[in-house]
């Protein structure tokens, strides 16, 4: 059974030995699906996220959003967060006291069911059934990596899960993360103007979205199909179907054949 929606938040008091955002514009809030971000470059949040229906409700107290410093936690004078890779090898690896400090901190605010995952090209694909997983869930703390990577024994001691945006390499796990959670509060109740919108989406169904148009009717001498302007709905949600299955199965077999799979499952 779902939950119900959320309201806006209220006001969450939590011990720290820091001033609280309560004197601030964004006072951390309870009850509400909160992404924390473990990062090295906290001012790079919200960036896009603070745009558009995100940033709407990110500023309406539908969601929230924490960063933590990496840095905060670095060692010594310099505030050192890396260091050399045993057994030789090029480039820095993120320490794993510090990692764990930082850790700590955030998860210290955690109530609920919240995921602890690293982003890494050698985790597991991110897709829409995720995305749909963790909105169902209190919210999800991310360590974005930077340099070589994370010290492996801080991934084993927390149980941390690697969650990839796709198979290829970034300089930093920011941007990935930003891309997670705009795939998962979209989801959240109250987000989207339209909630059949995300029930059409591509992945939804399993299924790629069928072609969307809109006026003009004629476009460089380019018709929107006459079905569409039929106002028949039973001919319209039965060409959108057909358009979709035939995208699905042109474009993405892996995706056809996964939802060939459950249709006959299911029957």
């Amino acid at each position: 059974m779902s939950k119900p929606p959320r309201a806006a938040g209220r006001i969450a008091v939590r011990p720290t030995l820091k001033p609280r955002e309560l004197m601030t514009d964004a006072p951390a809030l309870a009850d509400v699906w909160t992404a924390q971000i473990i990062t090295l470059f906290p001012d790079a949040f919200p960036g896009v996220l603070g745009q558009s229906l995100t940033g709407k409700a990110l500023q309406d107290g539908l969601w929230q959003l924490e960063t933590y410093d990496l840095r905060d936690h670095g060692i010594g004078k310099h505030r050192n967060v890396d260091d050399t890779p045993a057994g030789g090898g090029a480039g820095m690896v993120l320490r794993a006291d510090v990692l764990a400090s930082a850790i700590a901190e955030a998860r210290a605010g955690i109530k609920g069911a919240a995921p602890l995952v690293y982003l890494s090209p050698r985790g597991r694909r991110f897709d829409q059934a995720m995305a749909r997983n963790w909105a169902r869930m209190d919210g999800i703390t991310m360590l974005c990596g930077r340099f070589e990577g994370v010290d492996e024994r801080v991934l084993q001691h927390f149980g941390i899960a690697e969650i990839s945006l796709g198979d290829f390499v970034m300089t930093g796990g920011e941007i990935a993360a930003q891309a997670m959670i705009d795939a998962t509060v979209r989801l959240l109740p109250g987000v989207l103007g339209n909630a059949e919108s995300a029930l059409e989406e591509s992945f939804s169904s399993g299924l790629l979205e069928h072609p969307q148009y809109t006026k003009p009717a004629t476009w460089q001498g380019h018709d929107i199909p006459d079905v569409l302007l039929s106002g028949n709905h039973a001919r319209i949600a039965a060409w959108r179907r057909e358009m979709s299955e035939k995208l699905t199965r042109e474009r993405r077999p892996d995706l056809w054949a996964a939802f060939q799979s459950r249709t006959s499952d299911e029957g």
